[in-house]
C-alpha cells in the first residue's frame, strides 16, 4: 500500500485529496487509469487474488507434518502442545486426501478426540468423533473413541451402541478381544444404572423473553444530525432497541481471528472447526462453519462392510450421527463464500474494506445494483473531513477491491469510476457508522502469598483486569442512528452478534439517547477525547461533556493547592486552554453549566463560591494562590518511578517489602502534590490493591481498592463502566475473605457494566 501511494503523482494527489462525493466518479477514474498501466499494481492483484501465489490454501504435506508432531507430543504426555498441532493440522488438511488409507481430516479429529479425552474435554471430544464419521462412517477407531467418550460422561447406552459397531468394522482379532472386554465393563455399568444423560444440543442460546421495546422517537439536531430520543420518560435498565447485523453481515477484527469464531464471533472452544476450502477462517462448530458459506464437511460416505450385520435400530442409529442435521446447510447469505477460494486478499485487506467486499456481493447476490445498495443504506458519511493521507489511501483500497472481487464472483462487476466512487462511499459509511462487537474478557491474578514473592499451597483467583475486546464490527441500521456522548446514558452488549442496547440511567422524555464512544475515551479528559475523535473520526465532539465545563474534566488532572487547608484545583496550560475553548461554546464562560448529579457536596468546595471560574495556569480555582507547576510535575515524575518498579515486581511475581514501602511513600508525595480526587491517584490505590492480594494483604487490598473506588465514583458517577470494573475486583478479594460484602459489592456492579 505504502509503495503504491508514493508512485501516485502530486497532481494526482491534489486531485484526490481536494475531492467532494460529487467530484469522487472522475477522481476515480483518473486513479483508475494510472494503476492501469502500472505492472506493480497488476502485480500486487495477482498476489492477493492467487490460489498458487498465497499462502491460505490447504496444505498436505505441512499437515502431515503437524500430525506427525502432535502424535510425538500425545506420546511425550505434552497434551496441550498435541492439541495445538492436531488443531494447526486440521486447519491445513484438504478434505479429499488420504493417510494410511484413511482419510488425512478424519484421522486429525480422531487423534485430537484422543487429546480432549486426556484433557477432560469429553462433550468437545464426542463432538471431534461425530466430524470424523461424518467424513468416513467405517472408521473402526472413531466410533471406538466415541463409545469411550460417552462411557465417560455415563451415557453407557451409546457406548454400548458405538463399541459395538466398532466391534463390527474392526479387522484386527487383537482390537476386537480389547473391544468385547470394554464391552462387556460398560454393559455391566448400564444394566446396573438403566439410564444415560440427556444429550446435549450444540450451540444454542437460552435467552430469557424480553418485553416489548419502547418505540423510539428519531429526530433531527442542527449539531448531531438524526438521533433517537425518548418518547416517554424511561427507567434505567429498560431495553430500548435490539438489531440484528444489517444484510447479516459483520466481519472479526484482524487481532481475533486466532481466538474467536468467525461467524458468531464468541470464544474458540477447544475443538474449533475450520473452514474446508481455505485456511483463514475458524469456528466454534460445525454450524457456525456451514452457515458462514463453508462447503459442508462431510464427503456422503458410503457404508462398508456392514450394511446387512446390524439390527435396523442400529443402523438407524448410524445415521443420526453421521449425517448430522441437513437444516444446518440453510444459509440466507454464505458471506464468506466469495472469499474461499484460498486467496490472500481477506487476510490481508482491513476489517471495514473485507466488510465492504460482502456488502457489495450481498448487493449482486440481491441483482441491485451498488449504488441502490448503498442508497439503501441510507448512513451518513465524513468524506469531505477525511485526512488527506487517508483518502488516498481509501481509492487505492477501493481499486484492489473491486478487482479481487472480479476474480472471486461470478457476476460481472463494472470496473469504472462510478463503482470505484460507491465503494469509497461505502467504506466511508462503514467506518463511521459500523459498531464494534465486543466480549468482555478478565485476567486473574493468583493469591494470596503467605510469604514475599512465593505463592502459598492454597492459592485463590483474584480478578485484577476486566476489559473490552474489541472482536469484530457491524453495521446496524437503526443502532447507527444513536448518537454518542462522552456522558452517556445508554449502554451496548452483544448476546453472538445480536445488538442490545438499554438505558443505564432515568431518561426524561425527549432527552437524547446517547451512546458512548468507548469506556476509555470515557476516562479521559476532555483535551485527550477531543483529540481522539478528530484523529478517529474527523470531528469534533459536541456533547454536553465536550463543549460545556464540567468539574469532572476540571478535577480529573488537577494540581493540590498549595494552601494546606483549601480544597481548590490548580490546573496545567493545556487543561486551561482546552477549558477556555469549552467557554466559547456556551452562552456565558461563569459558572459550571453542567453540574452532574452524582456531583458530591465536598467538590464542589474546589470551586470558588462566588460562582465565577477565573481559569489560569497555576493558580488555584478557589483561593488564587500560585502553585510552581514545575516543581509539581517533576514531584509526580519522582514518584512514579517507584509505583513503576512495583508494576515490575509485580510482573516477576518477587515483591519486595522495601519496593512495596517505597511506592506506599510515593503515593504520599503524590497526595500531597495531585489533587485528592486526580485520577492517578485512584490508579496508584488500585496498583497498592493488586500488590497486596498478591502478598496475602487481603484487608490492605480491600482498603485501597475502596479507595480508588471512591475517587472514582465522584469523577465519573456510580454507575459508570469502570465502577464495574472495579466492584469485581473489590468483590474478588472480599470473597476469598469469605466477607459477605462481596454479595452487595457485586449487585452494585451489575448495572454499572452495562455502561460503556
Amino acid at each position: 500500500m505504502e509503495k503504491l501511494k508514493s508512485l501516485v503523482p502530486d497532481s494526482l494527489k491534489r486531485m484526490v485529496v481536494e475531492s467532494t462525493p460529487d467530484s469522487l466518479p472522475l477522481t476515480c477514474s483518473s486513479l483508475l487509469n494510472f494503476f492501469s498501466d502500472m505492472e506493480l499494481f497488476h502485480q500486487m492483484v495477482r498476489d492477493l487474488t492467487d490460489p498458487e501465489r498465497a499462502l491460505c490454501g490447504k496444505n498436505k504435506d505441512a499437515a502431515l507434518e503437524l500430525k506427525q508432531k502432535g502424535n510425538q507430543c500425545f506420546l511425550n504426555e505434552d497434551y496441550g502442545s498435541a492439541l495445538t498441532c492436531y488443531s494447526e493440522a486440521l486447519r491445513l488438511a484438504p478434505v479429499d486426501v488420504d493417510d494410511m488409507d484413511k482419510n488425512l481430516v478424519a484421522a486429525l479429529y480422531v487423534n485430537r478426540a484422543s487429546v480432549l479425552h486426556k484433557l477432560d474435554l469429553l462433550m468437545e471430544g464426542r463432538r471431534d468423533c461425530n466430524r470424523a464419521l461424518q467424513i468416513s462412517q467405517s472408521y473402526a477407531k472413531a466410533w471406538y473413541r466415541r463409545g469411550k467418550m460417552n462411557a465417560s460422561l455415563g451415557n453407557f447406552e451409546d457406548a454400548v451402541h458405538d463399541l459395538n459397531i466398532a466391534k463390527k468394522l474392526e479387522l484386527s482379532f487383537s482390537g476386537q478381544r480389547q473391544i468385547e472386554s470394554e464391552l462387556r465393563i460398560i454393559t455391566d455399568m448400564f444394566e446396573r444404572t438403566e439410564s444415560s444423560l440427556v444429550q446435549h444440543k450444540e450451540n444454542e442460546l437460552d435467552l430469557l423473553d424480553e418485553p416489548d421495546q419502547i418505540k423510539l422517537k428519531c429526530v433531527i439536531t442542527p449539531n448531531k444530525g438524526r438521533g433517537m430520543v425518548a418518547p416517554s420518560d424511561i427507567p434505567p435498565a429498560s431495553l430500548v432497541h435490539a438489531e440484528e447485523p444489517y444484510a447479516l453481515l459483520q466481519i472479526i477484527s484482524k487481532h481475533c481471528r486466532e481466538t474467536h469464531c468467525h461467524y458468531c464471533l464468541n470464544d474458540l472452544p477447544p475443538d474449533k472447526v475450520s473452514c474446508t476450502s481455505c485456511s483463514i477462517p475458524l469456528y466454534c462448530s460445525q454450524r457456525c462453519q456451514i452457515r458462514a458459506g463453508g462447503q459442508m464437511l462431510r464427503n456422503h460416505p458410503v457404508k462398508h462392510g456392514i450394511q446387512g450385520n446390524i439390527s435396523h435400530n442400529l443402523d438407524t442409529y448410524i445415521s443420526e450421527i453421521t449425517l448430522g442435521n441437513d437444516s444446518e446447510s440453510d444459509v440466507d447469505f454464505p458471506e464468506h463464500k466469495h472469499e474461499c477460494q484460498g486467496v490472500h486478499w481477506p487476510a490481508v485487506f482491513p476489517s471495514e474494506i473485507a466488510l465492504a467486499g460482502r456488502v457489495l456481493i450481498k448487493s449482486l447476490a440481491a441483482r441491485s445494483p451498488v449504488a441502490n445498495f448503498v442508497d439503501m443504506l441510507n448512513l451518513s458519511h465524513n468524506y469531505p473531513q477525511i485526512h488527506p493521507e487517508s483518502k488516498l489511501e481509501l481509492h487505492i483500497y477501493s481499486i484492489i477491491l473491486l478487482y479481487c472481487l472480479q476474480h472471486s464472483s461470478r457476476t460481472e462487476l463494472l470496473l469504472n469510476g462510478a463503482s470505484i466512487a460507491q465503494i469509497v462511499i461505502l467504506i466511508s459509511q462503514i467506518r463511521v457508522n459500523s459498531m464494534t462487537i465486543f466480549r468482555m474478557k478478565s485476567a486473574d491474578v493468583n493469591g494470596p502469598l503467605h510469604q514475599f514473592g512465593k505463592f502459598s499451597h492454597s492459592e485463590v483467583s483474584l480478578t485484577s483486569n476486566v476489559e473490552q475486546v474489541k472482536v469484530g464490527q457491524a453495521i446496524y441500521r437503526v443502532g447507527s442512528l444513536f448518537n454518542h456522548s462522552c456522558q452517556p446514558n445508554i449502554g451496548v452488549y452483544f448476546v453472538s452478534r445480536s445488538l442490545f442496547i438499554r438505558t443505564t440511567e432515568f431518561v426524561a422524555v425527549g432527552c437524547p439517547l446517547e451512546l458512548s464512544y468507548g469506556p476509555q475515551v470515557g476516562q479521559w479528559d476532555c483535551k485527550d477525547r477531543l483529540k481522539f475523535l478528530k484523529d478517529e473520526y474527523s470531528f469534533r465532539c459536541e456533547c454536553r461533556a465536550c463543549a460545556e465545563v464540567n468539574l469532572s474534566d476540571l478535577i480529573l488532572n488537577a494540581f493540590h493547592c498549595v494552601s494546606p487547608n483549601c480544597p481548590g484545583i490548580v490546573l496545567d496550560s493545556c487543561v486551561v486552554n482546552c477549558e477556555k475553548q469549552k467557554t466559547r461554546h456556551v452562552q456565558s464562560a461563569t459558572g459550571i453549566s453542567t453540574l452532574e448529579p452524582y456531583m458530591q457536596v465536598d467538590m464542589l468546595k474546589c470551586l470558588p463560591s462566588n460562582g465565577s471560574l477565573p481559569i489560569d495556569p497555576g493558580y488555584c480555582l478557589k483561593c488564587d494562590s500560585y502553585c510552581d507547576l514545575e516543581s509539581s510535575f517533576a514531584a509526580v515524575n519522582r514518584a512514579w518511578i517507584s509505583i513503576t518498579r512495583l508494576k515490575d515486581t509485580m510482573v516477576s511475581g518477587e515483591i519486595s517489602s522495601t519496593v512495596l514501602t517505597a511506592a506506599l511513600n510515593s503515593l504520599c508525595l503524590l497526595r500531597s502534590t495531585l489533587h485528592a480526587y486526580n485520577k492517578r491517584i485512584s490508579e496508584v490505590e488500585d496498583i497498592l490493591a493488586e500488590a497486596f492480594c498478591l502478598v496475602g494483604e487481603l484487608q490492605l487490598a480491600v482498603d485501597h481498592c475502596k479507595t480508588s473506588i471512591e475517587i472514582l465514583e465522584k469523577l465519573y458517577g456510580p454507575n459508570h463502566i469502570v465502577i464495574g470494573y472495579e466492584l469485581v475486583k473489590l468483590s474478588s478479594i472480599q470473597l476469598s475473605m469469605g466477607d459477605r460484602g462481596a454479595v452487595k459489592n457485586i449487585n452494585r456492579g451489575k448495572l454499572s457494566k452495562l455502561v460503556q
